[in-house]
């Protein structure tokens, strides 16, 4: 079991798809508290931090529970903004200040409120029973197959296959049955699990050698609009009991 496990919640001020989102109620609860409850119910990790450059969003964040350490520079807090800027922000802020480095670091985006305990649980224990891998991810199984995708001609005129015969072996694929087809995978976009080296050494997120395991779909709702909440509300009174007050949890 590694020593110290920490997790990273990013959240930023400056969301365009939905201002305010990452404290946004959600069936009563910020959005950025289901992950921090969620964090904070592992048996694994040690520390939660959260990440962020907005001082509302971290008055909310320590109101749950989280640790808000410093606030993120805003030059790395942009729409442009790469993970690996905040990660390394991160990092290098609790070595210099603290004299503290985790061994394994996770980021674990309020977007995914459905993302439990026990998904993170899954993705620490995959990494550290893979000695091999230098990160996880959560994965879910596409419900568009890409062999089904179109794109439009360059003249504008017409559809192509997405993926042409040279490289799916087999003409007309498009309209064979999607039972036929090897099964396909996105990142669910719920967390990464990385061993600090790879963040480091490697300045990645996925490393040379990504493990895995499979979220349900219905765990993997994912925010970036206002429809993304009504779906993430639908999943969340299905996983709880009518009458749990869902405020508290």
């Amino acid at each position: 079991m590694a020593k110290d496990i920490l997790a990273i919640i990013p959240a930023r001020g400056g969301s365009k798809g939905v201002p305010g989102k990452n404290v946004k109620p959600l069936l009563g609860k910020p959005l950025i508290a289901w992950i921090i409850a969620a964090a904070k119910e592992s048996k694994h990790v040690t520390r939660s931090i959260v990440s962020t450059d907005d001082e509302e969003i971290a008055a909310v964040a320590r109101s749950y529970g989280a640790e808000v350490p410093f606030i993120r520079p805003t030059e790395i807090a942009q729409d442009l903004s790469t993970d690996m800027e905040f990660l390394l922000h991160a990092l290098d802020w609790l070595r210099a200040k603290e004299n503290y480095e985790p061994e394994i670091v996770l980021r674990l985006p309020p977007t995914s409120p459905l993302c439990t305990a026990t998904h993170i649980d899954k993705g620490i224990e995959t990494l550290l029973n893979t000695a091999e891998a230098d990160a996880v991810r959560p994965i879910v199984e596409v419900s568009k197959h890409p062999y089904k995708m179109w794109k439009i001609s360059q003249d504008g005129r017409w559809l192509e296959p997405f993926l042409p015969q040279e490289v799916t072996g087999l003409p007309e694929i498009f309209d064979m049955s999607r039972q036929l087809f090897p099964k396909v995978y996105i990142h669910s976009g719920a967390m990464d699990v990385m061993r600090l080296r790879t963040i480091r050494d490697l300045k990645s997120k996925a490393g040379k050698k990504l493990a895995f395991f499979v979220m349900q779909a219905e765990d993997s709702v994912n925010i970036d609009d206002e429809i993304d909440f009504e779906l993430a509300e639908i999943f969340m009174k299905r996983r709880f009991p009518r009458s749990s007050n869902l405020a508290e949890r």
